[in-house]
């Protein structure tokens, strides 16, 4: 069995959280896999053919089995005092291969991409995951169910972020994640969204990668630069430093988000399965930037002034970012 996984820190302890989250969260999963199932048997990726969806028990006990396992990693971080995770977190996303069998759990806004080859032998990129942003339907609805807000700041207004519900505070760009405890009571959850794909000999590889990459580059790139490469072990390093150029051509007085890629192929020969590359840019001061697209995850300590009051509540304007579309109401 291959674990593979990119965690995508935020926050001002982010990088730390993420660490953590990359050294405990495999041994748990190994730990889990080696548990019984109720009728005394391992747990192993033994699914038929006839029963590939949801409905499979053995898919439904892993996926419960995972779910519980993100939620002890939660626990632990929480309890751990050495690691700032108040306004600090990391999301996740993660695939779980043995034989033909892939179980994809994933949190927060980074991605998994497969590419598989259709009828005509060409390349096609297909999305496993959902980028879960606070505007999506669900998750806005449990976020402000939770009392928690939606909001995009003028600047920003294609950015919704989740903000605690009387202080414009932390801002945070995604709506699942790891730590990031001042928001899990109003609507920030660390349960994966875990599903199920069966391989077959048209599927080639996955990307697993963090947004900085998606926010770059479109999963059709991602998929044309991957198979390009000179050589699988050079692929994650090719895709990272392709982002990075899109990332200065799209966005040219933003801070480069950072990159982090696992690509695992399928297919042998190959001189590893699984080929990883991570790229952090600490040399561009995002101070001398003045758009941030989704590079920066977290928004910490905007100062509020008073405004004039609405119907239903007191409209309060940051001194130097405004807050602007506010989600009220959601409808699927």
């Amino acid at each position: 069995m291959l674990f593979c996984g990119v965690f995508d820190g935020h926050g001002p302890s982010g990088h730390k959280v993420s660490q953590y989250v990359r050294d405990f969260l495999p041994t748990k999963i190994s730990q889990l896999y080696r548990q019984p199932s109720i009728d005394g048997r391992c747990v192993v990726m033994d699914i038929a053919d006839d029963e590939t969806d949801s409905r499979n028990p053995l898919f439904l006990s892993w996926k419960a089995r995972l779910t519980q396992c993100f939620h002890d990693m939660d626990d632990q971080l929480e309890k751990d005092t050495s690691i700032e995770t108040y306004c600090s977190g990391t999301t996740s996303v993660s695939v779980l291969k043995k034989g033909e069998h892939l179980i994809i759990s994933n949190l927060g806004d980074s991605r998994a991409v497969l590419c598989k080859r259709d009828d005509s032998n060409q390349l096609l990129a297909e999305q496993l995951t959902v980028d879960l942003k606070p505007n999506v339907p669900s998750e806005t609805k449990r976020i402000i169910d939770r009392q928690g807000r939606v909001q995009a700041m003028e600047e920003e207004p294609n950015v919704y972020r989740i903000w605690m519900p009387h202080e414009d505070c932390p801002g945070l760009a995604m709506a699942r994640a790891f730590g990031d405890f001042c928001l899990k009571d109003y609507g920030l959850i660390s349960t994966p969204v875990v599903s199920y794909r069966k391989l077959t000999d048209r599927d080639e590889f996955v990307v697993l990668a963090t947004d900085g990459v998606w926010d770059a580059l479109s999963n059709d790139e991602v998929v044309k630069i991957v198979a390009s490469a000179r050589d699988r072990s050079t692929a994650a390093q090719s895709l990272v430093e392709n982002a990075v150029r899109a990332w200065r051509d799209k966005y040219p007085r933003s801070k480069i988000d950072d990159c982090a890629v696992v690509c695992l192929f399928f297919k042998r020969p190959a001189p590893t399965e699984v080929v990883q590359y991570k790229s952090n840019y600490p040399e561009l001061d995002s101070q001398s930037c003045t758009g941030s697209v989704d590079a920066l995850d977290t928004v910490l300590n905007i100062k509020l002034d008073e405004g004039e009051k609405g119907e239903d509540e007191t409209v309060r304007r940051p001194r130097k970012r405004r807050l602007g579309k506010k989600l009220e109401s959601v409808t699927d």
